[in-house]
């Protein structure tokens, strides 16, 4: 196993104005499951194949361990790729399939079969060894891909959106046969998804990023509490945080004649325009008379133990849906009901509205 380090690893794509990753800074420690996640295009599968060896560096260094591999030979990384699109070999059966690069390397005949065995054992594989690929489900060929990784033996694993072409449920489940198998390995692993969803669950920690830059590299549970920017903050979480323009006023934040608690300590560095951000279960359901933010309700949401409400607000500031969580008074609440809502001051996120940085601690 190995630790991974990017140290202002730079791709500029010949013809760009600018580059693709301007120099990347992240240190990947040995054993741990390491998650990309951004939107299309912020660089995350650029950042993953430059370590793989697959996009040139054009400035800047990568290490794997002690060995600077910037100008290394794909093959010569010690690293095992899994592909979005399986890259499965139609015409050779699954033992073939996950054997073909140890025999490539000229590995004996009874070390492959050995191998082969351990990996699809630990995928549940073994009874469709000799089956070839179009045999298989969607999630049978994305285990056979991972197969074909671990038999290897790598230092690293690179994932590039593995899961994409699988169905939602499908999806779910192999992301926890994922996790449950890198834990059980203890490889270090790179893995970039677009889905901050699949980010969360699986990542012992995860990188956001935006246009090829680092926003912040935290665990899941601290990127949910303490985002530390307005990007991350309405990128992390599903339904995304509920962003409100305010101004800072009486150490509170006032959304037109409503004003949001504030912790004091986000208070006293407010100023001017700023924006408040409330997780959807953030908010309390209110009567009219104890003086919450009124919203509309468009939609209500049913998902079983709980739901959520999609409404509008008349008051300035307020973004075009509101999103609250419910656990309860689910039966009374309709499409078309005004309901209101307030929040406690720990609960409020308080970001600069220009510079879009955290001032809550």
């Amino acid at each position: 196993m190995a630790t991974v380090s990017f140290q202002k690893a730079q791709r500029w794509y010949p013809g760009a104005d600018k580059p693709a990753v301007p120099g990347i800074d992240l240190e990947i420690e040995d054993g741990e499951f390491m998650v990309l996640v951004g939107p299309s295009g912020c660089g995350k599968s650029t950042t993953l194949r430059m370590l793989a060896g697959l996009e040139e560096v054009n400035d800047g260094k990568i290490f794997i361990g002690d060995r600077d591999v910037t100008k290394m030979a794909p093959k010569d990384r010690d690293i095992a790729m899994v592909f979005q699109n399986y890259a499965l070999y139609p015409h050779m059966t699954v033992a073939d399939n996950m054997a073909f690069a140890l025999k490539m390397a000229k590995m004996p005949s009874e070390e492959r079969k050995k191998r082969v065995d351990e990996a699809a054992n630990i995928l549940g594989l073994t009874e469709f060894l000799e089956r070839k690929p179009k045999a298989l489900s969607g999630g049978q060929r994305q285990r056979v891909a991972m197969g074909r990784a671990i038999v290897r033996q790598p230092q690293v694993f690179c994932m590039d959106e593995p899961l994409s072409n699988l169905d939602a449920k499908m999806r779910v489940q192999t992301r926890t046969d994922i996790a449950k198998l890198q834990a059980d390995l203890g490889v270090t692993t790179v893995y970039v998804t677009h889905d901050q969803v699949e980010a969360m669950t699986m990542g012992d920690r995860v990188a956001v990023m935006k246009l090829g830059i680092l926003q912040q590299v935290d665990t899941p549970l601290n990127l949910y509490d303490k985002p530390v920017n307005l990007f991350v903050a309405g990128f992390i979480g599903s339904p995304q945080m509920n962003l409100l323009k305010a101004k800072a006023a009486d150490g509170g934040a006032k959304i037109g004649d409503f004003v949001v608690p504030v912790d004091p300590t986000a208070s006293r560095k407010m100023e001017g325009d700023i924006t408040v951000g409330v997780r959807p279960e953030a908010w309390r359901l209110v009567s009219k008379e104890e003086g919450g933010l009124p919203i509309d309700v468009t939609v209500v949401e049913e998902l079983g133990a709980d739901g959520f409400v999609y409404g509008t607000s008349g008051v300035e500031g307020t973004p075009h849906d509101l999103i609250v969580r419910i656990s309860s008074q689910r039966d009374s609440i309709h499409k078309g009901d005004t309901i209101y809502v307030t929040t406690d001051p720990s609960q409020v996120h308080v970001f600069d509205t220009a510079s879009g940085e955290r001032l809550s601690e």
